[in-house]
């Protein structure tokens, strides 16, 4: 189950990673991008999950709760950025990755330190 956690997570954040630069790189919001953040997002779901059932549940520490936060927020994210392409705005498509970028960078507080707590 670690191992299935940890492939999961290294997943989630390549694919969150790709997006959001990739986003930055175009200049504009596409289909592309959203499909990569919901299978970040699905992955890090996935990892959170098994790492959650590998320590026996949710702690109220740093890492969990800026965890929780991160996970939240990439929701948050991902649904904003669905209803931004769906609308089609040429101007919210081209500025939401300022956004993506701080939602990415907040996000990996809690990777980073779960990384730096388990080892």
């Amino acid at each position: 189950m670690l191992m299935f956690a940890i492939i999961s997570m290294l997943i989630a954040v390549t694919a969150y990673t790709t997006g959001v630069f990739s986003e930055r790189k175009a200049k504009t919001l596409k289909k592309s991008h959203v499909i990569i953040f919901w299978f970040g997002l699905l992955f890090d779901m996935s990892g959170t999950t098994a790492m959650s059932a590998i320590s026996d549940g949710f702690d109220f520490d740093l890492h969990g709760i800026t965890g929780l936060i991160a996970l939240l927020l990439m929701l948050f994210h991902i649904i904003w950025a669905t209803i931004v392409y769906r609308k089609g705005n040429a101007s919210a498509k081209a500025n939401f990755h300022k956004f993506s970028f701080w939602v990415w960078l907040l996000w990996l507080v809690p990777f980073i330190s779960g990384m730096i707590i388990n080892m």
